[in-house]
This record gives structure tokens, sequence and C-alpha cells, in this order.
């Protein structure tokens, strides 16, 4: 037994100091390539090389984003390590922290790990007979992720639940939402890209008031009855089980990507308990065929993540290719609530603006204008290269928001414009502004997105 301990006391040690020596090596390297890109003398091309080196390089990188609609452009630190300890899963491990200037943060931790399952090549002998068809795809991965995340949000808009709400119901809130859990894609079909979904996450909320602000604190005008949820939180499990598909058709001028999902949200109080059904049927007709598939994001890297593949841990470069897609898109959300039961207004999706995860969706409007259980959403979408990783895009939205799933229907849909520009820059965060009309209002949003293009996507904070 003594041997065996001090057996297992050396084989700890020198995994330690093996991954020491890794990560070592890793910071060694990218400090050699910040000399390179961003020590040496000026020019454009090292400009755009010590920018990307600066937001996308491992394991050390700048982090920046929007938080939610209200809460400012948000910057900090991300830390990304990766381990293969076989030829059987790839592991890696993000960290960040980030925080805007009107005191809003977000900090989480993310662990993704790749089951890379090898084909078995077998050899046979020629024939005289036609060459047969390849059958060799692009491999999908099963993909396995946990995270806890913890996000402080001081100003959030809310003008009440209902179709009908006025702009000048308008109030604001804060809130804390720290969410613990574990997601899975399972792919089936690599042909059609066909995969399984399944999650599993804990969610705490607190809310709080925002005072001081030309809007009033959202206790000041709203009760428990008019705002589900205002006056106590309760703990929440949340599941959720899905399926994916995004097959290429007709030579990959047309990319599907479709997913149905059905979560459970059980709270600690069982008054607040509710289930919801989600759809998103996303249609995109590529221009050119080397225009990526924008609906198929990496699982396989984490929020802070770019790298290109599996097995590499560098992210794309920049490509000056000419791309360009249309888009249709249709996307609802309907929420099952028992008659004794009541959905917190702080889990229900909202049209306007863009919503607490950043979407945008009838940008016309102000930041969470309309909110409700139930949601409905028609988009049709137009982005072009215009040199480089520079874009312009063009958005037209319908939609409405309903108390009860019967109420959604393709009738009396609000509806909205934007027109703007995009970068998408190798594996750099995607950056948008759009100008939007049609609504009640004229609206100029800027979004930097949460996680670098090519990096899976943060936890839903609904």
């Amino acid at each position: 037994m003594r041997r065996l301990c001090f057996t297992i006391v050396l084989m700890s040690q020198a995994l330690m100091l093996a991954q020491e020596s890794q990560l070592g090596a890793d910071l060694r390297g990218e400090g050699e390539r910040f000399d390179k890109s961003c020590a040496e003398g000026f020019s454009l091309a090292n400009a755009a090389a010590c920018a990307e080196l600066l937001f996308t390089d491992h394991p050390l990188h700048i982090a920046v984003g929007s938080l939610a609609p209200g809460n400012g452009f948000a910057a900090g630190a991300a830390f990304v390590a990766h381990w293969t300890p076989n030829e059987t899963w790839r592991l890696s491990w993000d960290t960040d922290a980030v925080a805007s200037e009107n005191g809003s943060w977000r900090a989480g931790a993310y662990m993704t790990a790749v089951l890379s399952r090898r084909r078995k090549i077998v050899v046979g002998t020629g024939g005289s007979g036609a060459t047969p068809k390849s059958n060799l795809t692009v491999q999908e991965y099963p993909v396995f992720h946990a995270y806890v995340q913890d996000i402080s949000l001081n100003s959030i808009g809310f003008y009440g639940i209902g179709p009908n709400t006025g702009k000048s119901g308008q109030s604001l809130f804060g809130m804390n939402e720290a969410i613990a859990g574990v997601n899975a894609v399972w792919p089936l079909v690599s042909g059609l890209n066909l995969s399984l979904y399944g999650e599993a996450n804990g969610r705490f909320v607190s809310l709080r008031g925002d005072h001081g602000q030309s809007s009033p604190s959202i206790e000041q005008i709203y009760t428990e009855s008019s705002a589900p949820g205002l006056a106590s939180q309760p703990a929440f499990a949340q599941f959720g089980e899905g399926v994916r598909i995004g097959p290429e058709l007709a030579s990959g001028h047309v990319q599907l990507n479709y997913s149905a999902t059905l979560d459970q949200f059980a709270a600690a109080n069982s008054a607040y308990s509710f289930q919801r059904f989600i759809a998103d049927l996303d249609n995109e007709f590529p221009i050119y065929r080397k225009t990526a598939h924008a609906g198929q994001a990496k699982t396989f890297n984490g929020p802070d993540d770019c790298s290109a593949d599996v097995a590499v841990k560098q992210c794309p470069a920049i490509t000056r290719d000419r791309e360009g897609s249309f888009g249709v898109r249709l996307y609802l959300s309907e929420s099952m609530i028992p008659s004794s039961h009541t959905e917190p207004f702080y889990f229900q999706p909202t049209l306007g603006g863009s919503d607490i995860d950043g979407n945008m969706w009838l940008a016309s409007y102000a930041d969470y204008r309309f909110r409700a259980p139930n949601l409905l959403v028609l988009r049709g979408s137009f982005e072009h290269s215009i040199y480089g990783p520079l874009g312009a895009a063009l958005m037209v939205d319908e939609g409405k928001v309903g108390l009860r799933p019967g109420d959604l229907d393709f009738t009396h849909l609000a509806h909205s414009y934007a027109a703007g520009v995009t970068l998408r820059a190798g594996g750099l965060p995607m950056l948008s502004l759009m100008f939007a009309w049609g609504g009640d209002t004229t609206h100029v949003i800027a979004n930097v997105n949460t996680s670098l293009l090519g990096g899976s996507a943060r936890p839903s904070l609904f």
C-alpha cells in the first residue's frame, strides 16, 4: 500500500509538472508572437496581427463584449487552456471576467470536453469497376460543456406584460443571476448535421431596484400581480431537451439551421414552475459557395476560444473572400403554464431593441419594449461583404408577443427595419452597428458579441 501511494504521488507530481511546462510553453509562445506583431515597427499588417493577438490569442487575451442593453460595453481579461489527455478526449477551459462603466459585470468559468472518435481506415484491393464515390464528410463530434457564470446588471427596462403595454409604463430594475450547469450535443447523422441536445442548469436570481434614473424603479409602479416574481425569486432547476438539424442543399446554396427544444423550469416555490417550447427555423441562401455557414457555431469551442478545429488552437485567419447571403427566419417561443402557476417576468422573452441576451428583435422599438410568456418573430435579412471582414446588412422584422399561445398568429404584427455594417474578422468578436426605424422610435444599436466568432454561446439568461 505504501508503494502504491508513493507511485500515485509521483504520478501526480509528474502530471503537474507536465501541465505547468505546457502552460509555460504557451505563455512563452504568446510572448514571442506579441514581440513579433505588437512590439516591432508599426505597419498596417502588424496592427491587424497585433489586434488579433490581443483579442483572440491563448492562454491570455483581452475579453470584450456588450452586456445586456442599458448596461454598456464591458472589458476585462480571459484565460484559455487546452489539454489532450489521450487520442479520444480533448479538453479546454475558459475563464473570464468583464465589467462595464455603469458597474455591471460578468464572470464565468467554462469547460469543454470533445469526444474525438477516430474512424477506422480500411485498405481494400482495387478493382476494374468505376471509381466509387467518396463518402467522406466533415466529422461532427460529441461535445460536453460544464459552466458556472454570475452576472450583475444594474439597469434593465420593464414596461409591463403583454402586447398592449405603453412607453409611459417604463420602469427600471437591477438583477443578479448565477447559473451553474452542463449541456451536451450528440451528433446522429453527419450528412444532415442532425444532433440531439440536452442541458441541466441551476438558476439563482435576485432582483433590486434601480433608483436615481429618469424612469422610476420597478417597485414604485408595479406589484407582484402586475410583475410576477417581483416579490420573491426562488431558485430554479431548469432542464432542456432538443433536436438540431443543419443540412446544406443545392451545392451549398441552401443552408438550413433548424432546432426545436423543450425546457422545464422547476421552482423551489412550485407556483412559479412552467415549461417552454422553442422552434427556431433559420434558412440561409448564400450567394457564393465559399460563404461560411453562419448558423453552425463551433460547439467544440468555449465562448473565449475560436480555434478552427479540435486539433488546431489557432483562430481562422481574416479573409478577403467575397461573402453574402439572404436569410429567412421564423422564431417561436411558447410557454405552458399550469392554471395555478405563473411565469416570472424576468424569465419571459422580450421584443424590441435587443433582449437580455443581446439578440436584436424589432430593433426600432426600445429595448425590452414588449414582454410576455409567448413570442413570435419573422425575419428577412441580407448581408454582403464590402471589403475584407467589413460588411453591410439589412433586416426586416415582424413580430408580436402574447399572454397565451393562442394569441400568436400572423395578424397585427409590429414591424421594424434596420440597416448598418457588420465586422466578422477571423476569430474576433462580431461587431454590428445598426440604424433601425419603423417602430415607435428610431434606434441606433451598437453591439459586440460576448463570444468570439467561432466560439460557443454563453448560457441564456432566460
